[in-house]
């Protein structure tokens, strides 16, 4: 699975790398680009092909977080994933959710990411990554 997560907190991004070592060196198929802007991150979609685009919504270059989803939704057929600590996440998803967007529908709140868990458990790094996917990836996995 390939994801990008778009994520200005540095120490963030450094635990989330970290995370994303210890499955590859697991062998579990995370292959994992960080953005720290969300120009950063239309450049990258702009080149690659994603599976997942984990979305922060407190980004220091845009802050209208309707149009951050608009803007990144509006560049190719991948899951949306919102994990942020600002209030008004739950809203911004179910905003997004009613215009149609490819979008998980449960924002996740920042804070209670289990990074250390998910540098220590790999597993557990790659099935929060697959719960933000649409139901119809849970059987790819078993396979």
């Amino acid at each position: 699975m390939k994801v990008l997560w778009v994520e200005d907190h540095e120490p963030v991004r450094d635990m989330l790398a970290i995370a994303a070592d210890k499955a590859a060196r697991s062998r579990i198929q995370v292959d994992l680009v960080m953005a720290p802007t969300l120009m950063a991150a239309e450049a990258r979609l702009r080149l690659e092909r994603f599976d997942l685009v984990v979305l922060d919504l407190g980004l220091p270059d845009s802050v209208d977080p309707d149009m951050t989803i608009a803007r990144v939704a509006n560049m190719g057929k991948y899951r949306i994933a919102v994990v942020s600590s600002m209030d008004t996440r739950d809203q911004v998803v179910e905003a997004a959710l009613r215009c149609g967007a490819n979008i998980a529908p449960k924002a996740v709140f920042k804070a209670t990411l289990p990074f250390n868990r998910f540098i220590q458990r790999p597993d557990t790094f790659e099935d929060f990554l697959l719960e933000q996917m649409p139901a119809a990836a849970a059987p790819a996995r078993a396979a």
